[in-house]
């Protein structure tokens, strides 16, 4: 039914305004805005809709968005030089830069202005 749909997904944010440069400027992403929503361009050819919660708002307590990189070290250090912290979880084998190296492939968690979950994992 829906085999050749051009489907994307979305998650909100409590202040377009407030997020909009860091998807953008931070991260690098192409953002389009239309009717105070927000479009994040891929390069995969992809597309997430960015919409605004104001107030009622709550970040998502899973991962939004994964970013897979080639150097992970060098991924999590360019951020942290833009003044971006990565999250540390309980029980979870991380390095003293917050990668995770328990199994799988290595990859850290950071947050969007939001709240929301991020990622950055390696791909090998």
């Amino acid at each position: 039914m829906f085999g050749k749909s051009q489907a994307f997904s979305g998650f909100s944010v409590d202040d377009i305004a407030r997020v909009r440069p860091f998807y953008e400027d931070l991260l690098g992403l192409n953002v389009t805005e239309d009717h105070g929503m927000l479009t994040l361009h891929l390069g995969s050819g992809a597309a997430v809709l960015v919409y605004p919660k104001g107030p009622a708002h709550k970040p998502a307590t899973y991962t939004v968005l994964n970013f897979p990189v080639r150097d992970i070290t060098h991924a999590v250090d360019a951020l942290a030089a833009q003044g971006v912290t990565m999250e540390r979880y309980e029980g979870m084998e991380q390095d003293e830069r917050g990668i995770f190296l328990g199994g799988g492939p290595k990859i850290a968690w950071f947050l969007d202005p939001a709240g929301n979950i991020l990622s950055i994992l390696e791909d090998s």
